[in-house]
């Protein structure tokens, strides 16, 4: 879920066409969620080939990457996350305990046959396993698209290729990679510009926006240390807040105080003990310098196996895929992947 930094975040709105020929650190787990929760038959079950495999997150990964390619020139590099910080055990537990009763709840929804309220329940059930990771990568592999599995956050990671230049920017829907350094946050990189919204059960016109921590931290005249001492306030993945201590009170709290060892006693008694292991996480987060971007080869033959043999897809969504990467890859061998990807940064 991340941090909720909404009511004072600095963004600006754009369209896709102002992304065209930038290079994006994608937070690929967080994407994945999005396809497995929103990718569902009328009734929230999510799309399965006919031995059970779920390919919900297979098809959104393989349309729109594709799409964001071949019509925008976007250069994706995904990022998976690694082994989480033990902060985070508590987090992933609640997460568990909402999927449980989602799946309850969608359940009984079924049998009740109220298919509108069993889908907005589905979508909180989703599971991002092993196995449907792999697939992710292994789908990425065989379009020659190019991923990287950090040591640990996802966010870190794509933070940390940001701020080296290696990138344009970080891609995510939550404002953690902010928090780790991102010069650039990019938010909403979708085809279809709308989000739906569960707890309401209506969807959301949605729009790009990009996030410059630079203009930011400026706007509010804080630093990227009292931005994490702010987030820490408000809860993150790997605390809870301040109770009563939203975004805007944790903002002035940060500007009056300076940091969380000057707070209030009242307040500073009510902090996570473990606040400074938090800053760390953020300011020092576990990432690698032990990859390299390099785009691969479009394999044919083993993507037809893989998508339509063993997983049902049939092979005209498969041709059109490779239409698209056909394209994209005879395009670029004009002036070569390696300057192609050098000038979207």
């Amino acid at each position: 879920m991340g941090v909720n930094l909404t009511p004072i975040i600095v963004k600006k709105i754009v369209n896709l066409e102002d992304l065209k020929g930038k290079s994006l650190a994608v937070d690929a787990n967080n994407v994945l969620y999005q396809f497995l929760s929103l990718i569902r038959t009328p009734d929230g079950t999510p799309l399965m080939d006919s031995k059970g495999n779920i390919t919900s997150h297979l098809v959104g990964l393989m349309f729109r990457s594709t799409r964001l390619i071949h019509d925008y020139g976007i250069k994706l590099i995904f990022v998976f996350d690694g082994k989480p910080p033990q902060l985070k055990g508590k987090e992933i537990e609640k997460r568990h305990e909402a999927r449980r009763k989602a799946v309850s709840e969608w359940e009984e929804a079924i049998k009740m046959r109220d298919y509108a309220t069993a889908w907005s329940k589905a979508v909180m059930t989703s599971r991002l396993t092993k196995p449907l990771i792999e697939d992710a990568k292994r789908l990425l592999e065989l379009l020659g698209i190019p991923y990287f599995q950090a040591p640990s956050e996802g966010e870190a990671q794509t933070a940390h290729m940001a701020m080296k230049g290696d990138v344009w920017a970080s891609n995510s829907r939550d404002y953690d990679s902010i928090l780790f350094g991102a010069p650039r946050l990019v938010r909403y990189v979708t085809i279809s510009g709308r989000e739906f919204l569960p707890s309401k059960g209506v969807a959301r016109p949605l729009k790009p926006e990009i996030i410059r921590l630079n203009e930011l931290l400026s706007h509010h005249g804080i630093t990227r240390e009292q931005l994490v001492d702010l987030a820490i306030m408000i809860g993150t993945d790997f605390n809870e807040g301040i109770k009563g201590v939203g975004p805007k009170t944790a903002l002035r709290l940060v500007r009056e105080h300076g940091k969380l060892e000057n707070l209030p006693e009242n307040l500073k008694s009510k902090l996570a003990a473990q606040y400074e292991e938090i800053r760390n996480i953020f300011l020092k987060p576990k990432v690698s310098d032990d990859y390299r971007i390099e785009w691969g080869n479009l394999r044919e033959d083993e993507l037809y196996e893989f998508l339509c043999d063993q997983r049902g897809f049939s092979k005209q969504r498969v041709e059109t895929v490779i239409q698209r990467m056909e394209k994209f890859y005879s395009n670029q061998a004009q002036t070569g992947l390696g300057e192609w990807i050098k000038g979207g940064r």
